[in-house]
């Protein structure tokens, strides 16, 4: 685990930085076109999903922040990944905060999962960056992901075009 990474846990998950052993279920995940009907609108190749798994890596040794590996505390099943980035996005104007984006396995869908990752991840940032915004973009048609967003204190500050396709920029105030 790199040592600039740190994990947290909430009251049913585990959140850890990726490991090599993580890449299967990840690849599964990211595969599956119900996650990312979404996040580029077509499944992810092996390959894609090793690229990544490489960049969660490059975040946190660059930048100090990333994402995590989302595992159930009792199960130590595979739930999800949610974290911060910088991707250097071609929206105008720039994000201009750390990026934070999530996606779980379909079975783990509308069990409160996401609200509670993100609920932690956000706790983690706080203490990180005190007073400082965190930003993430939404399709329009990704109503839970926007719920998830508004009960963690996410607002629409704009509507945007990222690759072709509408997309809305939310802002949460540190």
């Amino acid at each position: 685990m790199n040592s600039l990474a740190a994990g947290f846990e909430t009251d049913r998950l585990i959140l850890r930085p990726h490991v090599l052993e993580d890449f299967e279920e990840s690849y599964a995940m990211w595969s599956d076109e119900t996650v990312t009907r979404f996040i580029g609108g077509k499944p992810f190749s092996r390959e894609d999903v090793w690229a990544r798994l490489l960049r969660y890596a490059g975040h946190w040794a660059l930048l100090g922040y990333g994402y995590w590996v989302i595992r159930e505390k009792g199960s130590g099943r595979f739930v999800g990944e949610i974290g911060f980035a910088d991707f250097q996005r071609e929206i105008d104007p720039p994000l201009g905060a750390p990026e934070v984006g999530w996606a779980l396995m379909p079975s783990m869908h509308g069990i409160g999962y996401a609200t509670e990752a993100l609920r932690g991840a956000l706790a983690w940032a706080d203490a990180k960056w005190p007073g400082g915004d965190t930003v993430c973009i939404i399709a329009p048609e990704n109503v839970a992901s926007r719920r998830v967003a508004a009960k963690c204190g996410y607002v629409e500050e704009r509507q945007a075009t990222y690759k072709g396709h509408a997309t809305g920029v939310f802002r949460r105030v540190g």
